[in-house]
């Protein structure tokens, strides 16, 4: 039985062979699976024995042998499938005539840049799936349109009527990345709730856009003054819009990778040891009853990597890693450093913290590592200490000489004294 996600598919729908071929290959570089027919009534055929769900989106020329006047874009609009319109033709009239359509987007055949366009927006109607967006506005209508604007591009969306409601929902879903919200509100104006979510949510944290129909610079200066991370005058171009929203997501992103890139073992994937610190301070801040610091180093390691390689000895490390991350899901684990890991326990016992720190060490034991042609097995000793008196340091000392007499008395033990 195969459990893994199904491919999702996308609907390229070309009469010109050389383009096809292009747009086949994006669709496929994006991790997709492109779906080709070269006129509409191909594709309807093609459609009939499908589900609207199976399709991440559908990219359809404007001008097909059987449907020349953009009629294939109503069909795939109608099935439901969120629609890239692909299009030779610049004029203004034919741009309109898209833009008035519920389309995702469309991309004229002008050079390979578009193309590049094209592929990070396939990318990114897939990311979209997990991202949170709040509109908040007093005008249900204008609400209404907004949030179909961002469910095009497969936003999760969420609404509300005044700056206190906004603030309300924003601090109940944790995956809202971008708020939009207007000015003129009830209660609390947009302004001002940008002012009070800046007091909890940093700009690379949430994003925010200002909107509304009345202001003048000034309001967009107040906005950003007051924390907003952009700022966009009604009524505006949904090209605009779109960009402005992608924009400001994919800088909360890049921030959250340049933050994971920074905080993160390159080898393991786990937390480096200054993140580890980071985040077992904040925790220690709410003065848990119990704590527990355990060191943990793989044992002759460097028999490992001398009998069998250094990439070898990566690979040990990248598989005590994952099955640490297993046993310790609900704490803190680290690297700190070459073959020495540390893990951080609260709000357990000692019999709890031993039973559970027994089972990763015997897991590791039993474990037969397969790398490169080769099988073999390892070890770990672990260290633990549970006397906390409010100084960190002082029981990874502890811990780190329990690990030393862990290692003193034959290896493959666990000291916790």
């Amino acid at each position: 039985m195969n459990d893994s996600p199904m491919q999702q598919k996308v609907l390229v729908i070309e009469d010109s062979p050389t383009s096809m071929k292009v747009l086949c290959h994006l669709v496929t570089k994006a991790g997709l699976e492109p779906i080709a027919a070269s006129t509409l009534s191909q594709a309807k055929q093609i459609f009939a024995s499908s589900y609207p769900e199976e399709y991440l989106c559908a990219l359809v020329d404007y001008n097909l042998p059987d449907a020349e006047d953009g009629q294939a874009i109503d069909y795939a609009i109608q099935a439901f499938i969120p629609t890239v319109v692909i299009t030779g033709r610049l004029d203004e009239r034919t741009r309109d005539r898209v833009l008035s359509k519920d389309v995702v987007d469309y991309i004229p055949k002008e050079n390979a840049q578009v193309y590049d366009y094209l592929s990070r927006l396939l990318q990114r109607l897939e990311k979209n799936k997990q991202i949170g967006v709040l509109v908040v506005d007093d005008s249900r209508l204008t609400r209404s349109m907004v949030t179909a604007l961002l469910r095009r591009h497969n936003f999760v969306t969420y609404e509300a009527e005044d700056g206190l409601e906004g603030l309300t929902v924003l601090r109940q879903h944790s995956n809202i990345k971008l708020v939009i919200t207007d000015e003129n509100m009830p209660n609390m104006s947009g302004v001002e709730m940008v002012a009070e979510l800046r007091n909890t949510f940093s700009k690379e944290d949430v994003a925010v856009i200002g909107v509304s129909g009345k202001g003048s610079s000034a309001l967009s200066a107040r906005f950003i003054k007051s924390g907003a991370n952009d700022y966009i005058s009604k009524p505006y171009c949904h090209e605009e819009f779109f960009c402005r929203v992608t924009q400001n997501i994919e800088h909360i992103e890049n921030v959250a990778a340049i933050r994971k890139a920074a905080n993160t073992d390159y080898l393991t994937n786990l937390p480096n040891r200054r993140h580890f610190f980071t985040r077992v301070n904040a925790n220690l801040k709410m003065a848990p009853q119990w704590v527990c610091f355990a060191i943990i180093d793989i044992d002759n390691f460097k028999v490992v990597n001398d009998t069998y390689g250094h990439e070898a000895g990566d690979h040990a490390l990248k598989i005590t890693a994952k099955i640490l991350s297993r046993h310790f899901k609900y704490h803190y684990v680290s690297r700190f450093g070459g073959e020495e890991f540390c893990v951080y326990l609260s709000a357990m016992d000692d019999d709890s913290a031993t039973e559970l720190l027994e089972k990763a060490r015997e897991e590791v034991a039993q474990t037969e590592m397969r790398y490169d042609g080769k099988s073999f097995k390892f070890t770990i000793s672990i260290g633990a200490s549970a006397e906390f008196d409010g100084n960190a340091e002082a029981t990874l000392r502890i811990a780190d000489k329990n690990l030393y007499k862990a290692k003193q008395s034959g290896r493959n033990q666990l000291v916790f004294e």
